[in-house]
């Protein structure tokens, strides 16, 4: 059963055929500046801020060559991971592929959010990362104090509105946000990829059967809380579960659908960086969302719901509070799994507001980030949108 457990812990990695050696591949030692950005030429400089939490997270400020010799900022924008990602997933590309880097050519002041626990944002005030109330987070904390730290700073450095652009876990984080008042004042405009705000939908067949034999629970019972597939243990047990237990050739597939056009001769490369570290309370939030068809805050059952909350029942997030008047672009495909087409309806009807949509037929979860056509599929049209805001007209 053990190996299952580990199914349930990979299911939003970015691996088609994870193996041990895969796993242990060593983190990046230095900043995401150093290992990434400089080396291609653009200017980029580490930022830190604390969350009212007490959490330590790492924003990067990201400028093209040709901004270096000006010494002059476009309008800033925020990029935000999904989850067991970070930062680093929006320059795996080359230059002209990834969206860090197309930003930044195209003049924008680019920042990039890391999210705690991830190996850019790995500290606390007070707490270690071997404590388990480290890891006592899901995905509201991260929009109520991780996405509106970032925000905030941002709006204080640039003094003025930001865009937001997100994936995946990104977007959940960004819906979220964007209900209240004091975090959306301060965005522009968000663009979101892979939408995701309800979950009941998801069809791939590995996490389906993941849900269903509520693996979810049995980490608990394992006594952990911390996911990191780079420890020894998680290793190994997914090094067993492609070993006889499962077809791991096409395991990408059964978790996002099937992705159309990343560079699967990179995926080495991308296990050098991905995945980050996340929390077992994280994917238990998420696994409640498919279970309950609710966008709501995470549900500790009746009791400590009462004392936590004031309600026998977590409250949801209403997209109903999203301003009208603050402009969305969406972009999503007809082969993703997980921010299946129906739940980006559903969102749709709920948001006050009319979003700007981009619906390609054939890409996957994971085509929206690592594409080698997303340049033109998705990020042009993105900034179309973005340029088309009346604040940056003139830009």
């Amino acid at each position: 059963m053990k190996w299952l457990l580990v199914a349930v812990l990979t299911a939003f990695t970015i691996s088609s055929a994870v193996t041990q050696s895969h796993i242990l591949r060593g983190s990046p030692v230095n900043s995401l500046c150093a290992d990434l950005v400089h080396p291609a030429g653009y200017s980029c400089t580490e930022h830190t801020i604390q969350t009212k939490d007490g959490y330590i997270l790492a924003l990067q400020r990201v400028a093209s060559p040709a901004q270096n010799l000006t010494f002059q900022y476009g309008p800033p924008v925020l990029l935000q991971h999904g989850l067991f990602m970070a930062g680093d997933v929006w320059f795996l590309d080359s230059t002209k592929e990834s969206l860090g880097f197309v930003l930044a050519d195209y003049g924008f002041d680019v920042w990039i959010g890391n999210v705690r626990g991830t190996r850019y944002s790995y500290g606390h005030v007070t707490l270690s990362e071997t404590d388990k109330e480290f890891w006592d987070w899901s995905w509201q904390d991260l929009a109520m104090y991780d996405l509106a730290e970032m925000v905030q700073y941002m709006y204080s450095v640039a003094n003025s509105k930001i865009f937001l652009v997100g994936h995946s876990q990104g977007t959940i984080m960004s819906f979220a946000a964007l209900t209240q008042p004091r975090v959306a004042e301060m965005v522009e405009a968000a663009a979101l990829l892979c939408p995701i705000s309800y979950l009941d939908h998801v069809t791939a067949p590995l996490v389906e059967r993941m849900v269903f034999m509520h693996l979810d629970q049995m980490v608990v019972a394992l006594g952990l809380h911390q996911i990191n597939f780079r420890s020894d243990t998680l290793a190994k047990l997914v090094d067993s579960l492609c070993d006889g237990h499962m077809d791991c050739t096409d395991f990408l597939s059964s978790i996002t659908g099937k992705n159309c056009c990343f560079n699967a001769s990179r995926i080495e490369y991308y296990l050098d960086y991905e995945p980050h570290p996340s929390s077992v309370k994280n994917l238990r939030h998420l696994f409640q969302m498919i279970r309950k068809g609710s966008f709501a805050k995470f549900d500790y059952g009746f009791l400590k719901n009462i004392l936590t909350y004031g309600t026998s029942k977590p409250p949801e997030f209403e997209l109903g509070l999203i301003p009208a008047s603050l402009p969305v672009w969406m972009g999503y495909g007809g082969s993703d799994l997980l921010a299946d087409v129906t739940d980006v309806e559903r969102t749709l009807a709920e948001l006050p507001s009319r979003p700007e949509l981009l619906y390609l037929e054939n890409y996957g979860h994971i085509d929206f980030v690592l594409s080698t056509s997303a340049k033109e599929d998705v990020y042009l049209h993105m900034i179309q949108f973005f340029r088309a805001r009346k604040n940056f007209s003139s830009w």
